[in-house]
């Protein structure tokens, strides 16, 4: 084929609705997974994208050029998951088809996205987006509206804020605690307000498909990081209640921010610490299962127990000569554990350093005997 119109379902509407396996190759099948997702959701703007790649189809069989058109759809984790899959679809392709150009057919600003990942494997002539004409009445506010909050991406940003408030403040009054119910709702609002900041929703889109591919795959990793998790669960919760202790019998103006901040990571952090040794060494023995474990894969459990001690040593000073420092002598004895965490935790970290590159250089050592051994 010459040409390829390349429609593109990033959020997979067409599996999620229609139950349709894409890639869509042809006229035929193009129009029949279109009339099952409008059939399943005739509000569905995908629909009208495969329709409108179907019409430049005919259009260019009509003046005689050699054209297919074929549908990829992604994941309903928009954004690293969906592309991936795109893109390994569109990769598929290429290796059993030979096409010299293509036209991209979008509903949106979204779908363009793919725009940079198509064109890196065929060379792009036209864009062209499909528009729906809507009548008068469709363009009522109310409708905007309404399908606009029906929409999850919107209705997860708007709704999920509001539900958390509510929650909290519903708690702290069965608690007759009203006064907390701030506290809790502002710290709320801002912890989702920092996840969707820093974008964390693609990470952990991610996890949780990493996680479900070693359950169906029966890895050892779905097993480490469930007790992970839970090891994070029990850390938090003895670190909350340490805090609220402290606070309660002191407050903040007693003890300090930093001081009860320190208090929590004193009695945290080898929790979280075990808890991602735990998720780490379910890697390596799944690695090793499979035959790809190399011995710099260490490395990283080794940074971690290096930056644990650093994080005990450091808070165990802080809380000996802050406002909890009984005698002199404690505090004494603390920068010693101070000062001796602080040389462990180099050289447990230059250990995973050297471990590291041994890791590489050992890799690259049976390629040298090879050389030779053809020379």
């Amino acid at each position: 084929m010459q040409t390829l119109i390349i429609c593109i379902d990033r959020d997979d509407d067409l599996g999620e609705k229609a139950n349709v396996t894409t890639p869509l190759i042809g006229r035929e099948d193009n129009i029949n997974a279109a009339v099952k997702l409008a059939t399943a959701d005739p509000e569905d703007s995908d629909s009208n994208t495969i329709f409108g790649g179907v019409n430049v189809l005919d259009e260019l069989l009509a003046k005689g050029v050699d054209a297919e058109i074929i549908t990829f759809a992604g994941d309903k984790n928009v954004g690293i998951i969906s592309d991936q899959k795109i893109s390994a679809q569109l990769d598929a392709f290429m290796r059993e088809h030979e096409a010299t150009n293509a036209i991209f057919i979008s509903d949106g600003a979204e779908d363009e996205t793919l725009l940079p990942i198509v064109q890196s494997r065929i060379k792009i002539d036209s864009v062209k987006r499909i528009v729906v004409k809507q009548s008068a009445n469709l363009e009522s506010t109310y409708y905007i509206l309404k399908h606009a909050l029906n929409d999850p991406k919107i209705s997860q940003t708007f709704f999920v804020p509001l539900g958390l408030a509510a929650m909290i403040y519903a708690i702290f009054l069965l608690a007759r605690y009203p006064e907390g119910a701030i506290i809790g709702i502002s710290a709320a609002i801002g912890l989702y307000m920092l996840y969707r900041g820093f974008n964390l929703d693609q990470p952990f889109a991610l996890l949780r498909e990493r996680i479900k591919n070693s359950f169906y795959e029966g890895q050892m990793t779905f097993v480490t990081y469930t007790i992970a998790a839970i090891m994070g669960v029990i850390a938090t919760m003895i670190g909350a209640v340490t805090l609220w202790q402290y606070y309660i019998t002191g407050g903040s103006w007693y003890y300090g921010i930093i001081t009860l901040i320190t208090i929590y990571i004193n009695v945290t952090i080898w929790w979280y610490v075990v808890a991602i040794l735990f998720a780490d060494l379910g890697k390596m023995v799944d690695q090793k299962l499979s035959k790809s474990f190399t011995i710099k894969e260490i490395s990283p459990a080794l940074f971690i127990i290096a930056i644990g001690l650093l994080f005990w040593g450091a808070s165990s000073y802080i809380l000996s000569v802050s406002a909890l420092a009984g005698e002199t002598l404690n505090s004494e004895l603390s920068l010693q554990y101070f000062v001796y965490s602080v040389v462990g935790a180099i050289m447990i970290a230059l250990l995973g350093i050297k471990i590291s590159m041994t890791g590489t250089s050992s890799e690259k050592l049976p390629k040298k005997g090879k050389d030779k051994a053809k020379k």
